[in-house]
């Protein structure tokens, strides 16, 4: 579904990622692991358009999409939950999904939506008119996450999605992700620090170090990669 070959972004005169090239199978979870400053964030980014590459391609089903706009790369398929939530913290949980369902233009494929996000988070029901900025960190989390969903994605990219978020919501929040991927049938791809939650609900996985690939294998392989486990594992 999704293919990136010698990907090469820069910030300035610093190079961010030298040459990355990795694959997404349609259908899978795929992890992007490594330390803070490896490349995981730009990567995302860049494929939403967000940042613009200096050198490679980004190649979804087969269409390069390197040069597009971000509105367009949403349009596409492609949705993605930013790091640190990002909602509109002033607006209302309601107010939020609809901006999500922007480019929709289908009223019945946006109240189907709506249900489905309602009915896998009920916490968002319940304060669907409460302002964004005052719901607890996993709340919010959820409604980025749903947020992205409203699009009507094939491809959803998440960055970090537990950061931050009390311990026993990330155990929620890793089971829907894992149910968003088997339900809907949503190819995705995972930033996490939380090396071992995301190995165990992955297909596959690439470790990242200085805007380089320096691993990759099935998730159960890397868990069990000395190198990973060091690093990543602890222990």
């Amino acid at each position: 579904m999704l293919e990136i070959k010698n990907l090469g972004v820069s910030y300035g005169a610093i190079n961010a990622l030298h040459g990355i090239s990795l694959q997404i199978k349609d259908g899978d979870i795929v992890t992007l692991i490594g330390a803070n400053g490896a490349g995981k964030t730009t990567t995302l980014k860049t494929i939403s358009g967000l940042l613009k590459k200096r050198s490679g391609e980004i190649l979804f089903d087969g269409r390069d999409i390197a040069c597009l706009r971000p509105h367009q790369i949403v349009k596409l398929g492609i949705s993605h939950v930013p790091e640190g939530r990002m909602v509109f913290a002033n607006l209302t949980v309601r107010e939020n999904l609809a901006l999500g369902a922007y480019l929709q233009r289908d009223k019945a494929a946006v109240r189907a939506e709506l249900d489905f996000v309602f009915g896998m988070f009920p916490r968002l029901k319940e304060r669907e008119a409460q302002i964004a900025g005052t719901l607890s960190g996993g709340e919010q989390q959820m409604l980025a996450i749903s947020r992205a969903l409203m699009s009507r994605p094939k491809f959803l990219m998440m960055d970090e999605p537990s950061l931050g978020i009390a311990p026993l919501l990330v155990k929620t929040i890793f089971e829907k992700i894992v149910e968003i991927n088997r339900e809907r049938r949503i190819t995705i791809l995972l930033v996490e620090q939380n090396a071992n939650l995301a190995l165990e609900i992955s297909n596959y996985g690439y470790v990242l170090e200085t805007g380089r690939i320096i691993l990759q294998d099935n998730s159960a392989a890397l868990r069990q990669n000395p190198q990973v486990k060091s690093a990543y594992l602890g222990g």
